[in-house]
């Protein structure tokens, strides 16, 4: 393969590390300048995709990639808050049928996309899945899927999906005057941050013993809300732990990527974003539909049905005094646990009736 004009498979790997680190930070400030959704992930990811492209040799240890999924799924099971689970309470046959439409919505475009053979193996099946882009990506790779393809689906869509959410709010709410909480990078070391680190690391030996697949992110997950919402303990996860979890799982990524990925990316980038614009169409008339017969206000319908992008949706659904931000949450946190929980076994349903192709462009 072509190894570009920089050589840097010939740089040795401690100063590649460095090197990659310094521009992995420069693309994920950039990124965050225009508020680009995930820039902590997408930054190593470009970093590592530019890398691998140029010739480098990196790849992350096993070990630190089990790490980041452990994080990752601390950082799930912190989402759940009191509020949310009243509100599940109050809606949750509601809840279940807007959640279980849009995941057989999404279903029916990968198979679509998996039929049609515009994607590889079950790529377009985990890529397809409403939310929880992260936690798909890391599925998907151990599942036997193309990770790197998949990651390309999941992030254009929560780009997307982010982007119009904050025009559709400008007709509602004028969120001008707002600014962007002040991130603090380094706060004063807590119990709490101790607690959830033993957290992951429990929940990374329960499931190598185990043999639990994905059960590096499922394990801390689960046992993660079901501490948190008993009150035993507080999930603890600051910036810098984050950035780390996401820099890994970027790199993961990225430094797999080859010319031949990239050239099937864009040659189905028409299918993809077609996909992505029917399902937030599909999503837009499920809230549509909670708006007129709910008597629910138009935009907490809108973000609450959002497929994917839970972050920026939940700031900015802070911004508005209109919006109902638990009833936005538990819906949000709802679909993100069913597509973890479902994403396997609707994987293997749909890929034993179409798919028969190898799963992974090299």
């Amino acid at each position: 393969m072509h190894r570009g004009i920089f050589q840097l498979g010939k740089i040795k790997p401690v100063f590649q590390w460095i090197l990659l680190i310094v521009l992995s930070a420069v693309f994920a400030f950039l990124m965050e300048l225009i508020h680009l959704p995930g820039a902590l992930l997408l930054g190593p990811m470009l970093a590592g995709i530019v890398w691998s492209l140029h010739g480098g040799t990196l790849q992350v240890p096993l070990n630190l990639f089990v790490a980041a999924q452990a994080i990752i799924g601390c950082l799930v099971a912190q989402s759940i808050s009191s509020g949310m689970l009243s509100t599940f309470a109050q809606h949750w046959l509601l809840f279940l049928l807007i959640v279980l439409s849009t995941i057989a919505a999404s279903s029916l475009m990968g198979w679509v996309i998996s039929k049609l053979k515009v994607l590889p193996g079950t790529t377009a099946i985990w890529g397809s899945s409403p939310g929880a882009a992260a936690a798909m990506v890391l599925m998907a790779e151990e599942f036997g899927a193309d990770a790197r393809l998949v990651a390309f689906m999941q992030y254009l869509r929560v780009i997307v999906v982010a982007s119009a959410a904050s025009v559709i709010a400008r007709f509602w709410v004028d969120t001008s005057g707002t600014t962007a909480a002040a991130i603090i990078w380094f706060p004063p070391l807590q119990w709490a941050t101790a607690e959830t680190l033993l957290l992951a690391l429990a929940g990374i030996i329960i499931a190598r013993l185990a043999r639990i697949p994905s059960g590096a992110m499922l394990v801390p997950m689960i046992l993660g809300m079901a501490l948190q919402s008993s009150q035993l303990m507080k999930i603890d996860l600051p910036e810098w732990l984050l950035s780390i979890a996401y820099a890994l799982m970027g790199w993961r990524i990225g430094l797999g990527f080859t010319r031949a990925v990239l050239k099937h990316a864009f040659r189905a980038l028409p299918q993809i974003i077609l996909s992505i614009v029917l399902l937030i169409g599909f999503c837009g008339g499920l809230a549509w539909l909670l708006a007129e017969h709910f008597h629910l206000d138009p935009l907490t319908a809108y973000l609450a049905t959002s497929p994917g992008g839970m972050d920026t949706i939940a700031v900015i659904a802070a911004t508005s005094q209109n919006v109902d931000l638990e009833f936005v949450m538990a819906l949000q946190t709802v679909r993100l646990f069913l597509v973890i929980f479902l994403g396997p076994v609707l994987a293997r349903l749909i890929a034993r009736k179409t798919v028969t192709e190898p799963s992974v462009v090299s």
